[in-house]
């Protein structure tokens, strides 16, 4: 039997050529090159180029900006997780002097801290970091442009602050860090700070005609952690791997999945996306897509991660503008997924089955509201409504007996079993509410009591 994550169908694959050769031919860009992963393994890489025989491939690298910032944040949950900070801390707790008052490293991470999206004058991408040398020369008194925690405001600075975090508190460069905690560990050996052959130079083209202009690649100094890095569409999926599962040797699984969480809610008229932490979410066609686009002068790059479809594309060009990049590795998720859905696993039962927890599943009534409780692998409960409308969630025990909540209305709720006296189950108390066998079971401990006549007609 063949592997779900084998070589695409001709049908996909050609679907997926045409719409990276449109992408660079409409886009007018010097060269485009794109891949897609399935089930964690590259099951197609295309690209297009206005050279002849000179198309980059997998291994090329170009600049990916922004994305650069989502390594910077997994570097401070690395922290966060080996109890170094909390991300409730004021970033003046572990950086003194940035001038930032009480702004927090959530809200750094999420771009709520209220901070300019840009440094002073000159353009910072388009000029040497040695222009900064210092963090005051980054900020440039543009502090609390909005009051902390207020909104969303992109914040490049704010990643550079960040970027210092890291280095001051492990007492090592940023590079350093990211190499030895992040790009090692993921086999990400050709995403480097810098440019290393082969990579691709970056170009500007002219808005009304075919013309070709060539852009610096600055060094960007303390704003390095804001968009310095260098990557292939290669290791880029390496790191899409990642984020889709988390891996234990960088950042826990429950890590990543804190990142993919709102940070701010959406402002109004843009409920299909919301910033995370390093991350940026997106609702399109019905499909949930996790990952980060990002740009500098000669270049634009976009990383996209279906959970559900188990499927990723990368997309990079070197062009400054021209591209809809984000939309075209979306479009390429959705080809693979839509030609080809994903085969789920065979359902298997249970390994061992728990009696007493068994005896738990099946119908609960919340009010009138009926739900069931289904048992889960490593004891953890899942409860749903019956029709689908209610509150439902996933519960993970507890080694004290209770359950928390995973998701949904119940996310870090308690789910407890409440006993008779006789060991018996009086019902279960999930945040308080309680749910019985029976719809507003005389027996069971309900709130405010249970009429004694019962159950009644409206002639009774």
């Amino acid at each position: 039997m063949t592997s779900p994550a084998e070589q695409l169908l001709p049908g996909t694959r050609r679907a997926l050529l045409h719409r990276v050769a449109t992408a660079q031919a409409e886009g007018r860009t010097p060269s485009l090159t794109a891949a897609v992963q399935r089930q964690g393994q590259i099951v197609w890489d295309g690209s297009r180029s206005c050279v002849d025989g000179h198309a980059p491939d997998s291994d090329t690298q170009f600049r990916i900006g922004s994305i650069t910032k989502t390594f910077t944040a997994v570097m401070v949950l690395r922290l966060r997780d080996e109890g170094l900070l909390d991300l409730s801390d004021p970033l003046e707790k572990h950086l003194p002097g940035t001038g930032t008052g009480d702004v927090t490293l959530r809200q750094l991470l999420g771009h709520s801290a209220g901070l300019g999206a840009e440094t002073t004058a000159p353009w910072w991408e388009r000029t040497p970091g040695s222009l900064r040398p210092t963090l005051a020369d980054v900020l440039g008194g543009q502090i609390a442009m909005h009051p902390p925690g207020s909104r969303h405001h992109y914040s490049n600075p704010g990643y550079t602050l960040l970027g210092a975090l890291v280095a001051a508190v492990r007492g090592a460069s940023w590079e350093e860090v990211l190499r030895r905690e992040v790009l090692e560990p993921l086999g990400m050996h050709r995403t480097t700070p810098r440019p290393q052959a082969p990579h691709a130079g970056g170009w500007a083209v002219h808005p009304w005609a075919d013309a070709l202009l060539p852009e610096p690649a600055e060094d960007l100094g303390l704003m390095a952690p804001a968009g310095q890095l260098w990557s292939t569409t290669a290791d880029l999926l390496r790191f899409a791997a990642f984020l889709a599962e988390g891996d234990d040797r960088v950042l826990c699984a429950a890590s990543v999945e804190e990142m993919k969480q709102p940070s701010t809610p959406p402002e109004r008229g843009d409920w299909n996306g919301y910033y995370g932490l390093g991350l940026q979410v997106i609702r399109r066609k019905g499909r949930t897509f996790i990952g980060h686009t990002g740009s500098l002068p000669g270049f634009l790059a976009a990383l996209w991660v279906s959970a559900e479809d188990d499927v990723a594309a990368v997309v990079l060009v070197n062009a400054t503008s021209g591209t809809a990049i984000g939309e075209v590795a979306a479009d390429l998720v959705d080809i693979v997924a839509e030609a080809e859905p994903r085969i789920p696993e065979p359902w298997r039962p249970l390994p061992e089955i728990d009696a007493e927890l068994l005896a738990l599943t099946g119908p609960w009534y919340w009010a009138t509201r009926a739900n069931v409780l289904h048992l889960a692998a490593d004891r953890g409960l899942e409860l749903r409504p019956v029709n689908g409308q209610g509150r439902g969630a996933r519960f993970t025990a507890r080694p004290d007996g209770t359950w928390i909540g995973l998701d949904g209305y119940y996310a870090g709720e308690t789910l407890r079993i409440v006993r008779n006296d006789d060991g018996t189950v009086n019902h279960l108390d999930v945040g308080s509410f309680v749910f019985t066998r029976e719809p507003y079971e005389p027996a069971a401990a309900v709130p405010g009591g249970v009429d004694e006549a019962g159950w009644r007609g409206l002639g009774d």
